[in-house]
């Protein structure tokens, strides 16, 4: 882990009602391209996750939760801009997967992968080296300090 992992990383929605702060190790970031997740974002979903111990909610006026089809999980989402934020599966493991594309900064976090490859659109070509999943990735992107 770099020294730039450590440093705090925030990130807020586009109006400004949820904002947050993430101190503590985060995962890099995983592509998902499940049906659920291109409805919600409007294309791929790009997540870091991180324990929810380390994640602050600065503003939470706007924030609100929606229980996906998903057993178990709900998607934080602001309710005056409609920005995706966060994705929480709620199993146990105490993570919160943040949206990449809401940090104000992401530091020396990078894509290491995808999943839910079977589920991706059919307008886009997934043309990279990065580890590609079928499904779920059973845990074999989760190899940093935050997994």
């Amino acid at each position: 882990m770099s020294a730039d992992s450590l440093q705090p990383l925030t990130g807020r929605c586009l109006c400004g009602g949820v904002s947050y702060r993430i101190d503590g190790p985060r995962r890099n970031i995983v592509n998902c391209h499940c049906e659920n997740c291109r409805r919600t974002h409007g294309h791929v979903a790009a997540y870091t996750s991180v324990d929810i111990a380390d994640l602050e909610l600065l503003e939470q006026q706007t924030l609100r939760w929606y229980h996906d089809s998903s057993p178990d999980t709900y998607r934080g989402f602001c309710s005056r801009c409609g920005a995706s934020l966060f994705w929480d599966a709620r199993d146990g493991r105490g993570k919160m997967a943040v949206a990449a594309g809401t940090l104000d900064d992401s530091g020396d976090l990078e894509t290491i992968g995808h999943v839910y490859v079977a589920e991706a659109g059919k307008y886009y070509v997934i043309d990279d080296e990065l580890p590609h999943f079928e499904r779920g990735n059973a845990g074999a992107l989760e190899q940093d300090d935050s997994g």
